[in-house]
């Protein structure tokens, strides 16, 4: 395996992330609970992740700003355009699989 820098390791994956981010941002026929049930993450957990990470380099966001860096547009705005009623077959999947931190 090529043994890579540290610095070139925080550069692909900030890549990786970024090219996640964007993909899922044209991906808006897919929905937050089935990346939830299929995936176990959703985009919405991006944004927590990504809070977090500011967080612990003391960069205070809120929600609705981490979600906004995650969506490429406000949260609200987003569920008016893409999010879809869930069938009650995914929410009991969602409810069976729902992590702790949810």
């Amino acid at each position: 395996m090529t043994e890579l820098s540290h610095d070139q390791q925080r550069d692909f994956e900030a890549a990786a992330f970024r090219r996640l981010v964007e993909h899922l941002r044209q991906r808006t026929d897919v929905q937050n609970i089935d990346l939830m049930n299929l995936a176990g993450f959703c985009r919405n957990c991006l944004s927590n992740w990504y809070r977090d990470a500011a967080g612990a380099k003391g960069v205070d966001l809120t929600k609705e700003q981490s979600r906004e860096i995650i969506y490429g547009m406000p949260y609200a705005e987003w569920q008016a355009l893409h999010q879809t009623e869930a069938s009650g077959p995914k929410q009991a999947a969602f409810e069976l699989n729902r992590p702790k931190d949810h």
